[in-house]
């Protein structure tokens, strides 16, 4: 409902002197005025052409109407009325009007050009009358003023409908846009994703990609990428509340597009899921998290696509722990300092198949010290280094440095 207070304009009403005799004469011409002003208006303003067709067009000329008599009522007892509480049924129509126009997706141009037909149109009617009522001059400008003081009124009132409307409606939306987006975390159903993109009025792409980034960051990123981008910057599954991040679902990144958005996110504490079925973006969103480990002390995103095998490796921490203890038994009687070097050796000894020359240029030694090391760890373990499954345990438990 907008603020109701009449335009200064109308202060002046008591100045104005119609008689009882000029007042019917106006109230009689109404319809007349309604009829003309609604024509001139589907002339003037395209886009009403059709709307004001048929029974419509009668609708709107009874509210032409209404508003005029209105108006007239105050003007013709000012001293008998609360101007507020006279005017505020025409007031109560334009502002509805206005959330009418937000609701039908149109903007308040046309509607203000049909207030400026309408006055026009309006105003040549009723000071057709007054000028054949021998009214004087300088009271049928003051009628004027009044008149035209009256439609900026109306006008105000469906300006702030319209934009009561749009920030009514733009608060719903985005509830809906929030319980998409949680349904969609929580791997609800096709049924109940589908009917909850219905009611947000949100299109499915064809695929979304999480992105876990901080949350100052977010809303740029999401620009980049349209409107249809979905954020969560609460309630995110497994991620404590105090900590400041959002999540945005990105629509339809394919493999092309990928090198761009990590693009926009460098040099950002990102972590970017794969692309996934829209209705199955929660593992997108589970594949982010588990990401997060890999998340370096610098402010470099992180592309978990591009790291899908240290991810398998730690996929079960306890059992990575477990296996790692197992196959680095036979180091264990060692000196802390001698068995982390022997280790490392062992790594890239694997990682390098047994180059000699590649394995001491990573490590940063002489190809002898890298055989002198291989010899101790052959002598430790025997000939297990030679069984295929020794191998694979011992590539799997060193291939993710120790954390410890």
């Amino acid at each position: 409902m907008p603020e109701q207070g009449p335009d200064l304009g109308f202060r002046r009403v008591a100045e104005i002197d119609l008689d009882s005799v000029i007042v019917d004469a106006l109230r009689a011409r109404l319809p007349h005025v309604a009829e003309q002003t609604v024509a001139a208006v589907t002339i003037e303003v395209p886009s009403y052409a059709g709307a004001f067709a048929g029974r419509m067009g009668e609708t709107i000329q009874n509210a032409v109407r209404l508003a005029l008599g209105t108006f007239l009522h105050w003007v013709a007892r000012p001293e008998h009325s609360d101007s507020n509480a006279t005017l505020a049924p025409a007031v109560e129509g334009a502002y509805q009007l206005g959330r009418g126009e937000a609701r039908d997706g149109r903007s308040m141009d046309a509607l203000l050009s049909a207030y400026r037909v309408g006055a026009r149109v309006s105003w040549r009617e009723m000071s057709a009358t007054a000028v054949d009522a021998d009214l004087p001059a300088a009271t049928i400008a003051k009628f004027a003023e009044l008149v035209f003081a009256f439609i900026d009124e109306l006008s105000a009132a469906s300006l702030s409908g319209h934009a009561d409307e749009l920030a009514t409606s733009g608060r719903v939306r985005q509830r809906y846009l929030d319980k998409l987006s949680q349904n969609i975390l929580a791997g609800e159903t096709s049924e109940v994703l589908q009917a909850s993109a219905e009611r947000a009025g949100w299109p499915p792409p064809t695929t979304l990609t999480a992105i876990l980034l901080p949350a100052a960051q977010a809303r740029n990123v999401a620009s980049r990428f349209g409107p249809e981008t979905l954020q969560v910057v609460e309630d995110l599954p497994g991620i404590d509340a105090s900590e400041a991040v959002a999540l945005l679902l990105v629509p339809d990144v394919g493999a092309h597009d990928r090198p761009e958005l990590m693009r926009v996110v460098a040099g950002m504490r990102a972590v970017v899921g794969p692309a996934r079925d829209w209705m199955q973006a929660a593992s997108s969103y589970r594949r982010v998290l588990r990401g997060r480990e890999l998340q370096p002390d610098n402010n470099q995103a992180v592309d978990t696509d591009s790291h899908l095998a240290e991810l398998v490796v730690r996929a079960d921490s306890e059992a990575l722990a477990d296996l790692r203890s197992q196959v680095l038994a036979p180091l264990a009687e060692l000196r802390p300092a001698t068995a982390e070097r022997l280790v490392e050796t062992l790594r890239s000894w694997l990682l390098h198949q047994g180059q000699r020359d590649k394995v001491a240029a990573d490590l940063f030694v002489h190809a002898q010290t890298v055989r002198y090391r291989m010899t101790q760890i052959r002598e430790l373990y025997g000939d297990r280094l030679e069984s295929p499954q020794t191998i694979l345990e011992l590539t799997v438990a060193l291939a993710v440095p120790s954390t410890e």
